[in-house]
């Protein structure tokens, strides 16, 4: 399963909400607004840590470079719109 994440976790529960109903090994994808969630420092980077353990994590490269974010937490991967399009393929999924 695919869990999308587009709400800032510093605003919303959507991401916390997710991890209440992901299997571990699912993929979580963070797009628009949801990308804070990858930032590196931030208050929720050692909850982020342990998230990339259990879970597949991805962060939308194009949102990120829309908001002039250039780093990442470590275990994070950056994909492109056809990296996207392919999870949404191989993947059903749910928004957050």
């Amino acid at each position: 399963m695919l869990h999308l994440v587009n709400k800032s976790p510093f605003e919303s529960m959507g991401f916390e909400d997710c991890l209440k109903y992901a299997a571990k090994g699912s993929s979580i994808l963070f797009y628009e607004d949801g990308i804070y969630g990858a930032l590196p420092g931030t208050a929720i980077a050692d909850r982020m840590a342990s998230v990339t353990s259990d879970y597949k994590v991805y962060v939308l490269k194009e949102d990120m470079m829309l908001r002039g974010i250039d780093k990442i937490m470590d275990g994070i991967t950056e994909v492109d719109y056809a990296g996207f399009v392919g999870l949404v393929e191989e993947n059903k999924t749910a928004s957050w």
